[in-house]
């Protein structure tokens, strides 16, 4: 079974499974108080599987992923001192142009 199966087949579960406790809950308000600490519990269970499946990054990732973010902000901070310096020089030379004229 591949992943996006699982993800379709685990979606199904779940909605399977929430439409069960709002039928369970009722259409009422004290219905739906009563089925409250089900509902809290089912949620703090699919938290509790949802970050089973979390890992952490290794220190080698973290290093790679940190050194290209530090390279693309040098690179962006160069562009755009590069286009500030073509806007303001250009704004200066039109100014000029305009103020002896």
């Amino acid at each position: 079974m591949g992943v996006e199966a699982k993800k379709i087949e685990a979606k199904k579960v779940e909605g399977k499974r929430m439409s069960s406790s709002l039928a369970a809950a009722g259409g009422n308000f004290g219905d739906q108080i009563k089925s409250w600490p089900e509902r809290i519990k089912s949620f703090y269970g699919d938290v509790r599987t949802e970050m089973r499946k979390v890992n952490s990054p290794s220190r080698k990732e973290v290093q790679a992923t940190t050194t290209v973010v530090i390279i693309t902000v040098f690179l962006f901070a160069f562009y755009f001192w590069i286009v500030d310096l073509a806007i303001s020089s250009s704004l200066d030379r039109l100014l000029h142009y305009f103020s002896r004229h």
